[in-house]
């Protein structure tokens, strides 16, 4: 009779032979093209089976010395299934260090079968998976360079999971990174968790690679996800492994994606309007993907200025034809007696950039960056409803872009080139228009003529400069506006859930940073002796800082103006309670208004700092 461990490893080899291993797929959405990006295939035994779960399929697989044998048929029955799906966008398969360099990989063996299946090397990700340990790092790298350079792209899974897979991002500099989810479920609630991912976010952009976040569960960590800036994430909350997966987000993926916070990109074309991928959007008929080679040949020639050609199924776009290529291949000699009755298809790119039309210009230009050099000429596919509308192009982009900065440039503080009135009223404004809940904060500096009369405008613009320095330092750059407003005000557009505690940290770090503006004499005695505003001497108190802030609820404002008188009476009160307190004392004051609850002030008392 045979025992468990026996029998196991007898069902193994049975599955393996008659090709009974099930393939799932999960989807991989894309934040800022608000689309799916791609599917990572997983892969389970039969219905039933003891096998049914990886884990215990790999386990015999190692207890039958067959796993390079397991993996290899993973990959195999994974590729054939999400061809004969036509799924769209990439294919992230998991694959351990040492099948790098097993033979099936290396000798060719799986590029055959890509060009069996019409599968572009360019749409596989290679997904280094943390379950044996690198012996060969050296051999490893090598492998790597040798799939790169046939176009497969390099992820590594389970980020944060322990200290080897941040070597390996180190070491093998993969395009993607997944963050384990144990840092992703509960990151809303979790602020430690939170800033653990904004470190890895910061390695990111520094490696240039994208970040998968997985395991989002629920819809608060879907949004925090989203709202923090990463490019991808899957989990439950997006969908479940199946072995049919979606080919569109589901509703309420789309329903969450719409309630975004609003994007810091500056305006354009009139207040309160933001550019957006359908500002650059070109309205290109595209071809059918049944439409042969001869068609697409056929449309490029009858139109010179036509470089690219989407090609949709139905109404979802699948890929994109460059008219260079094209005509390059069928330049040679009976390329088009071959090929030119077969489908378009055959040439076409399977895996180009698509953007929903929403999509900020700000998160246009950083997927172009951090996308395949080919994307530049080839431009993107705008989509509606994940329908197709039309292509844009990179050079529009730059013009854009550029028109923005002009823009920006005019409108800045000439010292601290901060974004001035102007941009900060249209901001506030699109903030009403969005109906989102914000902290609008007046932040001014106390004592701060008689400090500029005393010291001199240069000192002056000094500490200026620094306060401006320190709010761009205190908040959350992806979510929280900077304005100044002139001289020694300031405006900030907080969306940020703990903006009262970087309101805070900021008067805090201001006075620290006075205390090394003055001399010891000064310090000891809090102040200075200095004429006032009428020209009398008399003590005069080292300048601190005000912060009035009014919490905005949606449609409890009508313009910019309502907000700033808001917040200018916050800040008086701020001012007022500074006022109250003894001399000597070096802080500032934080004030909240609620104009439907009352006024608060926030009892946090000033500190003495030695």
């Amino acid at each position: 009779m045979l025992s468990v461990i026996d029998q196991e490893v007898s069902e193994l080899r049975t599955i393996l032979a008659e090709g009974l291993l099930v393939p799932v797929f999960q989807p991989i959405v894309d934040f800022r093209a608000r689309a799916i990006y791609g599917y990572e295939a997983l892969i389970r035994g039969p219905e039933g089976s003891v096998l049914h779960r990886p884990e215990k399929m790999f386990a015999a697989a190692r207890r039958a010395g067959c796993s390079l044998a397991l993996e290899h048929a993973c990959r195999e029955t994974s590729m054939r299934a999400f061809v004969a799906q036509s799924l769209g966008g990439r294919l992230f398969l998991n694959v351990t260090p040492g099948c790098l360099l097993a033979p099936q990989l290396m000798n060719g063996e799986t590029q055959a079968l890509l060009r069996e299946l019409g599968l572009p090397a360019n749409r596989i990700v290679l997904e280094l998976t943390e379950n044996q340990q690198i012996t060969d790092l050296p051999g490893i790298q090598e492998a790597l360079l040798h799939y790169r350079g046939r176009g497969f792209q390099i992820a590594i899974d389970d980020l944060g999971e322990g200290f080897a897979n941040l070597r390996m991002w180190s070491d093998l500099r993969p395009e993607f990174v997944k963050i384990d989810k144990h840092f992703v479920h509960g990151i809303a609630d979790d602020r430690i968790k939170y800033h653990f991912v904004r470190a890895m976010q910061d390695l990111a952009g520094i490696c240039n690679a994208s970040l998968v976040a997985e395991g989002i569960e629920r819809q608060e960590d879907f949004n925090c996800i989203r709202d923090m800036g990463i490019a991808c994430g899957q989990g439950y909350f997006i969908e479940r492994p199946v072995s049919v997966p979606a080919r569109q987000l589901s509703l309420p993926v789309i329903t969450a994606l719409d309630q975004r916070r609003v994007a810091l990109t500056p305006t354009q074309g009139g207040q309160g309007k933001v550019p957006t991928a359908r500002n650059l959007l070109r309205a290109i008929e595209p071809l059918s993907h049944l439409a042969t080679n001869d068609v697409a040949i056929a449309r490029f020639e009858a139109d010179p200025e036509l470089y690219v050609l989407p090609v949709v199924n139905g109404q979802q776009p699948i890929g994109m034809i460059n008219r260079h290529s094209l005509i390059d291949r069928f330049a040679r000699p009976f390329r088009r007696e071959l090929y030119g009755s077969k489908s378009c298809e055959l040439f076409m790119d399977h895996a180009p950039l698509i953007v929903d039309q929403h999509a900020s210009i700000q998160e246009l230009a950083l997927m172009l960056a951090l996308a395949p050099k080919h994307y530049l000429y080839d431009g993107f596919i705008v989509t509606g409803e994940g329908g197709y509308l039309g292509i844009g192009n990179s050079q529009d982009l730059m013009a854009t872009i550029t028109e923005m900065q002009i823009s920006a440039a005019r409108y800045a503080n000439p010292l601290t080139q901060l974004p001035g009135n102007v941009p900060i009223n249209e901001h506030i404004d699109r903030m009403l228009d969005a109906d989102v809940e914000f902290v609008a904060a007046y932040i001014d500096i106390d004592n701060f003529k008689p400090f500029n009369d005393n010291f001199g405008y240069r000192r002056g613009d000094d500490l200026i400069q620094t306060l401006g320095q320190l709010i761009c330092d205190a908040v959350d750059e992806r979510n929280d506006f900077v304005g100044h407003i002139g001289g020694d005000d300031f405006f900030v557009i907080f969306q940020s859930a703990d903006w009262e505690n970087r309101c805070w940290q900021l008067v805090h770090g201001f006075a620290e940073r006075t205390q090394a503006m003055v001399g010891p004499e000064e310090l000891s005695q809090g102040g200075y002796m200095a004429e006032n505003r009428r020209g009398d001497l008399g003590f005069q108190a080292l300048p601190t800082l005000s912060i009035g802030a009014v919490r905005i609820q949606p449609h409890q404002y009508d313009s910019h103006r309502e907000v700033a008188a808001a917040a200018s009476v916050a800040k008086k009160q701020a001012k007022k309670r500074v006022k109250e307190q003894s001399e000597g004392v070096i802080g500032g004051s934080v004030f909240v208004e609620r104009r439907r609850g009352g006024l608060e002030a926030p009892q946090m008392p000033l500190r003495q700092l030695n």
